[in-house]
């Protein structure tokens, strides 16, 4: 047969009435005869299009609240016959069903009512039954059918109709069919993943997982490396949800590192003081707070500028003109905020390349948060980690307590090293990291890196002592052994903050005693692999 089929008969079934009427109109135009449902008819009739009601053809009207509608023989057997087979065109003749070449469905809204938190009986409601089953009968029957889930689709479709007089190509057909395919999946991921929640499920049997692409990207990590950013509804602010008003395309690494920026930085009250965080490669490189954002930023860059050439600056408040002008001293890729200024973005304007995205609110970093991870052979789920430790929480374990203000720049530290990854030292001073050790094999290791950056930035401050002198220290993990301890102490640490919990604890807090240290345990540790 061949690849070419024309459409002469559409039934259409939306809760999005985005484009409705122009698609009705188009289709009627090209001859088209109109079949609809419920609400859809009605729009449909309003704007003065001749549509035939479902229920006409079914011989049932609409019941149950609108639960039954299209399931019927009528409707079903128009969407999967196959038009080249005799069987099926003989029972279409004998029970008088008409063939359906074109189904527009979008379904009910299940993820917009997850969004905003609805019962657990609206979303029951919320569950479409007829859609799905639709879209995979039209979507089996691609051969024939054309099925359009998405409103930014429609245009295609009409584009598609003129360009074959009023037919489509299998080609096309079956791109509808794949796009569809995947719409019913990630509603029934979106509805299996609800379901789990509501009832305290914690490890389902299986787990969908399920995103819509926002964003093909140039390359991934690497520029051998294919790659594409997909959102997964749940409107959490930051990178997926910013609008992005001016600079190039983000890159992989561009989203990956914002999105590390703007989660770290959200660790900040704004409500209590200003604070800025500097990303490079997933890890902070500076981290402050301040009276004001442009103090706040000052400080951050402070702890180490070279690493801050080309980073990523998340502020936890809108960007004002005085801080954009100080950015915009040096190069940097991306610059996220809850807002922005007129001037602040007039400054920006000035700078082609630097990416500025805002953001309605920060995200809540206690929220909790699915976190997925691919392994070979399968997926690693977990909770985000959002544990959080205050003053309250804290175990002093050594003869010397740390004073109210170094127990500031402990939480401080605390807050910071709980987004870098392990093993991970941070170095804090008034509230502003003076040294970050990340990602190395050993404590110690990190420990050195982090001295290493205190010292060589106090060089290139013109100081006379490292930054790390008389600072806060935090370990996300225990000390297994005094070394890491004591580097820090050597390198001017006045006080630590670890989780403990280690076999030689008792050998670490006499270590920290005889440095003249003061030592508090969370009890909770912070790895970030």
């Amino acid at each position: 047969m061949t690849d070419l089929h024309p459409v002469r008969r559409a039934l259409l079934s939306v809760s999005d009435k985005t484009g409705l009427i122009e698609l009705g109109q188009a289709l009627t135009a090209r001859g088209v005869e109109l079949l609809s449902t419920g609400g859809t008819a009605k729009a449909l009739r309003e704007a003065g299009l001749e549509v035939k009601d479902v229920s006409d053809v079914t011989g049932f009207p609409e019941m149950m609240d609108g639960r039954v509608k299209t399931l019927h023989p009528m409707v079903h057997g128009g969407l999967l016959a196959l038009r080249d087979n005799d069987a099926h065109v003989a029972a279409m003749n004998e029970h008088g069903i008409g063939a359906i070449d074109l189904l527009v469905v979008n379904l009910y809204p299940f993820e917009a009512a997850l969004a905003r938190g609805a019962g657990y009986d609206e979303m029951i409601e919320n569950i479409d039954i007829g859609g799905p089953a639709m879209i995979r009968a039209a979507s089996k029957n691609h051969l024939f059918v054309n099925v359009v889930t998405d409103v930014e689709d429609y245009d295609a479709l009409l584009a598609e109709l003129d360009a074959n007089d009023g037919q489509t190509t299998y080609a096309f057909r079956q791109r509808l069919s794949q796009i569809a395919y995947a719409r019913t999946a990630a509603y029934d991921a979106a509805v299996s993943t609800w379901m789990a929640g509501a009832i305290g499920e914690e490890t389902p049997r299986r787990r969908a997982f399920a995103g819509e692409v926002k964003q093909t990207l140039r390359y991934g990590e690497n520029s051998h490396q294919k790659a594409a950013f997909y959102t997964d509804g749940s409107n959490r602010p930051g990178v997926a949800t910013a609008v992005q008003l001016q600079g190039k395309e983000l890159s992989y690494n561009n989203i990956n590192d914002t999105d590390a920026a703007y989660e770290l930085v959200a660790e900040f009250d704004p409500a209590e003081s200003a604070a800025v965080a500097i990303i490079k490669h997933a890890n902070p490189c500076g981290v402050a707070k301040g009276a004001s954002l442009v103090e706040a930023y000052q400080k951050a860059f402070d702890c180490d500028r070279t690493s801050a050439f080309g980073g990523i600056v998340a502020l936890n408040q809108p960007l004002d003109a005085a801080t954009a002008a100080k950015i915009v001293e040096i190069f940097t890729e991306v610059v996220i905020a809850p807002g922005a200024s007129d001037e602040a973005k007039e400054i920006f304007a000035a700078k082609k390349n630097l990416r500025l995205l805002l953001t309605d609110a920060l995200p809540d970093p206690r929220a909790p948060i699915t976190a997925y991870k691919q392994v070979a052979g399968g997926v690693l789920v977990q909770d985000k980690d959002v544990g959080y430790v205050g003053l309250d929480d804290l175990k002093v374990v050594t003869k010397k307590a740390p004073t109210d203000e170094q127990l500031q720049d402990l939480l401080f530290a605390w807050k910071v090293a709980k987004h870098v990854k392990s093993n991970a030292i941070v170095y804090v001073k008034d509230n502003a990291t003076v040294g970050v050790g990340a990602g190395q094999m050993s404590r110690l290791d990190s420990a050195n890196v982090a001295a290493a950056k205190a010292g060589r930035m106090a060089a290139e401050l013109g100081l006379d002592e490292s930054l790390a002198k008389g600072s806060a220290v935090a370990s996300d993990a225990f000390f297994p052994f005094a070394d890491g301890l004591l580097e820090a102490a050597a390198a001017g640490g006045t006080c630590v903050i670890q989780p403990g919990g280690s076999m030689r604890d008792d050998e670490v807090i006499a270590a920290a005693d005889e440095a003249g240290l003061a030592m508090v345990f969370t009890g909770m540790r912070h790895f970030r692999h």
